[in-house]
């Protein structure tokens, strides 16, 4: 069978299973889902036991080697080798590929009312859905696709802003903890109540002001300020002193009032001392913690140094690890195409090492029981044989088979056709075709073949010049009754079956 330009691939199609089965706008039907994950095929690949999974679940089953198929084992139909699911077992079913991208598909997501098939829904919808739920990637919280712009700028507790005086980005959350530390924040002077000084040139405004009051350099040990002094009245003008006559005379003290006067000037005068002393204590104590305080704010200088240091090269850091995230998503992604190249190209071999370029084609058909079973129970109907051509630059053919018939021949005979496919030298070839065609079920032992042949109708459109990969299929419909392959006979032997065509070359 002639190999199918694939669709272009999903971006995400490597690491993906099947579509949603909501996303089905018809009747949902079970050849459509994978036999893995039970979701609409995504890149469908079909084992040899003839069951269909997507790209990424066959790949994920077999990862760990071969896999027994569950689906039959569900079926009872569990037949090894064949239905051991292992790496280089499996190739992509383009048919089926294209019937499901071609249904009818609708957006899940709620409020969304778009409508086409899948294969758009997968190139130009799937992830561009402006209803689509997703997580915000700071604080998790689950928004809508066309919401993410207004949620980032307003509404994210974990967003960055600038400030609006000294321009620093912090995050939102530590607003109030980046204005205790901002250098630009506006502060009000206590003395002379001037608005809008910035934090770095506070101390500078008041060593100056002359409104401040200066805490007492002893606040630390719980001296408190007093009120300020209240300002001393000016003295009254000197009355006019009145001639008096002074007595030099004076009465005595009681020499005990005088020795009671001496004891408490000494008791003043040793407490004026005692408090001298704790001053000096008290002042060496604050010329200690002076000295403790610079080392502690050397220390926190040289620690901010450090952090913001290592800030900077987390952030470095956070962006090479982004890079090489980005580099190891896009390599993922190439592989995934060159696995696909791979596939499509050893089915382009194994086609090419069965083509016959003489105009006779014998077409071996093994595991025919299964692939019958297969036919009856709806799952491979029918099956198409390699390419073969007349010649090397002639006409391009093959045949195409139902196990358990066709159209007036369904469920009684072995329906065979003959289908013209369309060729790289078409343009050099006489059309319609007009070739006598020959079909033959070999007999492999008495040589009593099952022969029928035709020449062409002209006039049908499976004989004129290919539009498409190929032409509607002619033949015949009551080639051989299957009573006569279910009676003993020689046309099947070691489950094998071989279907032989001849083309004449007459006239070419």
């Amino acid at each position: 069978m002639a190999t199918q330009e694939p669709s272009p691939p999903s971006s995400m199609e490597s690491n993906k299973p099947g579509f949603p089965k909501k996303i089905l706008a018809n009747k949902l039907e079970d050849k459509h889902l994978c036999n893995c994950c039970h979701n609409l095929l995504r890149r469908p690949f079909q084992a040899q036991c003839g069951h269909r999974f997507c790209s990424y679940c066959f790949n994920m089953t077999v990862r760990d080697g071969p896999q027994k198929c569950n689906a039959c084992i569900k079926e009872d139909i569990f037949e090894e080798p064949t239905s051991i699911l292992k790496q280089g077992c499996a190739f992509p079913d383009n048919a089926a590929r294209r019937e499901v991208e071609n249904l009818s598909a609708i957006c899940i997501n709620e409020g969304c009312t778009w409508k086409g098939n899948i294969k758009e829904y997968e190139l130009s919808h799937e992830e561009k859905c402006e209803f689509m739920i997703i997580p915000c990637p700071s604080c998790k919280e689950r928004i809508r696709f066309n919401e993410q712009e207004r949620h980032n700028e307003r509404e994210c507790p974990e967003r960055t802003l600038n400030c609006k005086y000294c321009k620093e980005p912090f995050h939102f959350k530590n607003i109030k903890a980046h204005d205790e530390i901002c250098p630009k924040y506006p502060m009000i002077c206590e003395g002379c109540a001037k608005k809008k000084i910035p934090r770095e040139k506070y101390v500078d405004h008041i060593k100056f002001c002359s409104k401040f009051r200066t805490p007492c350099r002893f606040h630390v040990v719980g001296c408190l300020p007093g009120p300020p002094t209240p300002a001393l009245p000016l003295p009254p003008p000197p009355a006019p002193v009145p001639t008096l006559t002074v007595s030099t005379s004076f009465t005595p003290l009681p020499s005990s009032v005088g020795a009671a006067l001496e004891l408490q000037l000494h008791s003043e005068k040793t407490k004026v001392a005692e408090l001298g002393r704790r001053c000096t204590d008290l002042e060496v104590k604050v010329g200690t913690f002076e000295n403790v305080v610079c080392v502690l704010n050397r220390e926190v200088e040289r620690f901010t140094t450090t952090m913001e240091a290592g800030n900077r090269q987390h952030r470095l850091d956070q962006d090479k690890i982004e890079a090489l995230s980005n580099k190891v998503r896009q390599l993922e992604r190439t592989v995934g195409l060159k696995d696909l190249t791979v596939a499509e190209m050893e089915g382009r071999l194994r086609e090419m090492s069965a083509t016959t370029f003489d105009g006779v084609f014998v077409w071996r058909i093994s595991d025919f029981t299964k692939k019958r079973q297969d036919a009856i129970a709806g799952r491979a109907p029918a099956m198409f044989s390699p390419a073969f051509y007349t010649s090397k630059y002639g006409y391009k053919m093959c045949l195409r088979i139902y196990l358990n018939g066709d159209g007036t021949g369904r469920g009684s005979h072995l329906s065979l056709f003959f289908v013209v496919m369309r060729g790289l030298s078409d343009a050099l070839l006489k059309w319609p075709f007009n070739q006598k065609v020959t079909l033959m079920l070999l007999d492999q032992s008495s040589r009593e073949h099952i022969i029928d042949a035709f020449r062409p109708d002209i006039t049908s459109s499976s004989f004129q010049r290919p539009v498409s990969e190929m032409n509607i299929a002619s033949g015949c419909p009551l080639f051989c009754p299957l009573s006569k392959l279910d009676a003993k006979n020689s046309y099947i032997r070691d489950d094998i079956i071989f279907i032989k065509a001849i083309v004449d070359l007459t006239g070419l």
